[in-house]
């Protein structure tokens, strides 16, 4: 997990789609998150080599909580 500030990374999406699953994931259980990338979904609608990736950022003190439910969620 890498931290930018007082958010941390807790996942990496393949798409929009799958960040947005997580999102909605995370935010129904009280936990606001916020996409970060390095490039816009209009330029890179698939992944290769990490470009069209979204990472899935939290605040460091909700880091354990969200990581469980991605965990259960993905049966992982």
């Amino acid at each position: 997990m890498r931290k930018n500030g007082n958010l941390v990374e807790v996942y990496r999406a393949k798409g929009e789609l799958e960040a947005q699953v997580i999102k909605s994931l995370l935010e129904t259980r009280g936990i606001p998150c916020l996409f970060q990338s390095n490039a816009a979904p209009s330029v890179h609608v698939f992944t290769v080599d990490g470009m069209g990736e979204i990472k899935i950022m939290v605040d460091e003190a909700l880091v354990g909580r969200a990581s469980g439910l991605i965990v259960r969620q993905n049966g992982t």
